[in-house]
């Protein structure tokens, strides 16, 4: 509903550069926040369905707040309800007066103005005045005493993006351990590794999981080294980082104060021009949430390939079943759960395109593109923590593995046979391979038959555990004299 509809008792009326706008009465925001609905209606989505990042602006202005009122630029009657409003706001009060679009013009302008309407409006009934009293507290004046949309709102999203990196990886690290709980529990199962799909060597099925599971972590670690990214804060550069009507020690003063609200290493930028226009710390950390999402998606490939089936596919393990799969094929069940982490994937590389140009569309001494920026890096870090999360608890806790068919492929793979190699030679082998191929043969088999080998050796060679490299290896000259070394062919 458009602001301007309503009259009378329902509305106040405020004053901006433009002119006079009408206000719901019971509102908290104002007249810079009901332009800001009129103009950016964009992704039926608002700020406030983003609590990290409101509570982020609120901290920021907390920490303002706290720092002019120390350098004797606030009076303590002022400060003190202004703070309180700040902190009913960080503890999730009053979303709903934050209504406005996530994308929007003015590099966060709305944002900022958004936030200072709500506080001002809030301390003002705090103090005991009504709403729009703004000759007692203002929100420019006041709230947004020293500051400037352009050191407020980088470092609003800086927190908040920290805030849904440490969720994220949280998720990350559950899922970690869904795989690292499987690959234990598949710790014996033998199976066939493959490369480029064909045969390769065997390995366990414990092996094959527990690698995701490293992969998981290793992104985590990656994840909190982008996070540190964030924390170089341009607070005090006010409109591009020369300080304009800011006090000299306002920057490292509210920088304090933002360590001591956050329990973060905020810490100011060695350079406020600098700091105001790059956004190369959120294209790194977009990168990073790309190398998860790739990753991630190519373990879901992997699960779908390998549950393929489940009587003309691989067939190796079961996903657990979460829905019917067909309207028209009775009994079909589908891998959902991995397909949808893949398109959550598919969202978040195509995310960080987005954060690229963004990034490289700013201008001189200012980044009008940050909105898009932090939008974009807010839905990857969401949606990646969701999709981590129903993909421990739906799929990867409830794998079964197929064990007998399995070890079955171990046996009739002739991709075993290069484990024959170091003691019958690479021409032999190949030769073996290429008639159990042709005949079904087992190779062990065929390396006795043709005198290359024993049966007990060849039983010690192809042993289920030292295929997956999980015993040592017979060595070539000490334990088993079939390869001539002089000519690297087997001796007959």
């Amino acid at each position: 509903m458009l602001v301007e509809k309503l009259s009378g008792s329902d509305v106040r009326i405020e004053h901006d550069s433009i002119g006079d706008l009408a206000v719901p009465a019971r509102a908290y925001y104002g007249v810079h926040t009901a332009r800001a609905i009129e103009n950016f209606a964009i992704t039926g989505s608002t700020i406030g369905q983003y609590p990290e990042l409101v509570a982020a602006l609120a901290t920021v202005k907390q920490a303002a707040c706290l720092a002019n009122r120390d350098l004797g630029l606030l009076d303590t009657r002022r400060a003190d309800a202004i703070v309180a409003a700040c902190t009913e706001i960080r503890a999730g009060a009053l979303l709903d007066q934050f209504p406005i679009d996530p994308i929007q013009g003015g590099a966060g302008t709305s944002s900022n103005m958004n936030a200072n309407e709500v506080i001002a409006n809030r301390a003002l009934e705090i103090l005991g005045y009504g709403r729009g009293t703004y000759t007692e507290l203002d929100p420019l004046t006041h709230v947004n005493l020293g500051q400037s949309t352009n050191d407020v709102y980088p470092t609003a999203i800086k927190l908040a993006l920290v805030e849904h990196l440490r969720l994220l990886i949280e998720s990350l690290g559950r899922l970690a351990e869904s795989f690292e709980r499987k690959s234990i529990e598949f710790d014996d199962i033998i199976k066939m590794g493959r490369t480029q799909l064909q045969d390769a060597v065997p390995m366990t099925l414990g092996q094959e999981f527990a690698a995701y599971s490293i992969m998981l972590n290793e992104d985590c670690a990656r994840l909190s080294e982008g996070a540190l990214l964030l924390l170089e804060s341009n607070l005090g550069g006010t409109a591009i980082g020369t300080g304009i009507n800011g006090h000299p020690e306002y920057s490292a003063l509210a920088c304090n104060y933002l360590r001591e609200l956050t329990g973060e290493p905020v810490v100011p930028a060695g350079n406020l021009i600098e700091a105001t226009q790059d956004c190369g710390a959120f294209v790194q950390v977009s990168g990073i949430l790309k190398r998860v999402a790739v990753k991630l998606s190519k373990t879901c490939n992997d699960l779908r390939l390998t549950s393929s089936g489940p009587t003309a596919g691989l067939g190796e393990i079961n996903l657990p079943p979460a829905q019917a799969g067909s309207s028209i094929m009775p009994g079909k069940v589908n891998p959902v759960i991995p397909e949808m982490v893949n398109q959550v994937a598919f969202e978040v590389i195509g995310n960080d395109l987005t954060v690229t140009m963004a990034a490289e569309g700013g201008q001189l001494q200012l980044n009008a593109f940050e909105p898009v920026i932090v939008y974009s890096l807010l839905r990857s870090t969401t949606h990646l923590a969701a999709a981590s999360d129903t993909l421990a608890v739906k799929c990867i806790d409830g794998i079964t593995a197929n064990r007998d068919h399995l070890e079955q492929g171990v046996r009739r793979s002739i991709g075993i046979v290069t484990a024959l190699s170091p003691f019958i030679g690479y021409t032999a082998s190949a030769d073996i391979a290429k008639r159990a191929l042709a005949t079904g043969s087992y190779v062990g088999d065929l390396a006795v038959e043709d005198g290359l080998l024993t049966r007990a050796q060849v039983d010690d060679i192809l042993s289920p555990r030292r295929l997956a490299g999980l015993l040592t290896a017979p060595t070539v000259d000490r334990e088993f004299s079939a390869l001539d070394h002089s000519t690297g062919v087997a001796a007959h």
